[in-house]
Parts: C-alpha cells; structure tokens; sequence
C-alpha cells in the first residue's frame, strides 16, 4: 500500500462512509419502489437481466449501506462491486437499447458521479474499516 494512503484522516473515511450509505439507501429506495409498483420488470423497454438486476439493487445496495454504517470492510467492497456492474448495465442501457448520449441522460451522469466517487475513494477508506 502507498504510505500516504494510511493517514487518510478519520474524518474523511467516515465522510465518504455516511455520504455512500445514505446514496446507496436512496438507490435501494428507488429499487425498492420499482419492484413494487411494477414487479420484477419495470422497465418494458429492456431485457430480462437487466430487470433482474435492477431489482436485485433493492436488496444489495441496502445490505451494502448496512455494512457501510458499520464499519465493515465488505460494506466499500460490495458498493464497489454495485456501482461497477450497475454503470456497466446503464451505459450499456443508455446506449446499447435505448441509442441516447451521457448528455441526455441526467441519471446515468449522476451514477457516473458517485460510481468514480466510491470507485475513487475505496483504496483510502478500506484500509480503515473493521474486516
């Protein structure tokens, strides 16, 4: 590991910990809220799996948020593991099936925000969380 990585202030582990819990809990809200009032496919205009695994999000970013708050290193594993395969399946929802941009897509650029945010932040703050 990169020295300077080990003085990550604890202030900005939780920071980053609280500000991904609480997005991730919104995202699981959202997921939530689809498979809901629509089913295990609440999106007509795309394939199967990617209904799935959109739906699965309800449960996997909420257990992700869960074991942020607690400290758990499988917390910044998990929510790695999320925002990777879910910008994957938007990317290629936006332009693979539905032919748009980035530009015209202000959801996909706010999950592009927060997947370099947790991306970007994990090295720094895993080291500091419990295993």
């Amino acid at each position: 590991m990169i020295g300077w990585m080990r003085h990550t202030p604890r202030w900005s582990v939780i920071s980053v910990c609280v500000i991904a819990a609480v997005l991730l809990f919104v995202g699981a809200s959202a997921h939530a809220a689809d498979l809901l009032s629509h089913g295990l496919h609440p999106y007509a205009w795309a394939p199967s799996r990617l209904n799935l695994y959109w739906s699965s999000l309800a449960l996997f970013d909420t257990l992700a948020a869960v074991f942020l708050i607690r400290g758990e290193r499988l917390g910044i594993d998990l929510a790695c593991a999320i925002m990777a395969t879910d910008l994957a399946a938007n990317w290629y929802a936006v332009y693979g099936i539905q032919h748009s941009s980035f530009a015209a897509q202000p959801g996909l650029q706010r999950l592009t925000v927060f997947a370099a945010l947790v991306l970007g932040t994990a090295p720094f703050v895993r080291r500091h969380l419990a295993q």
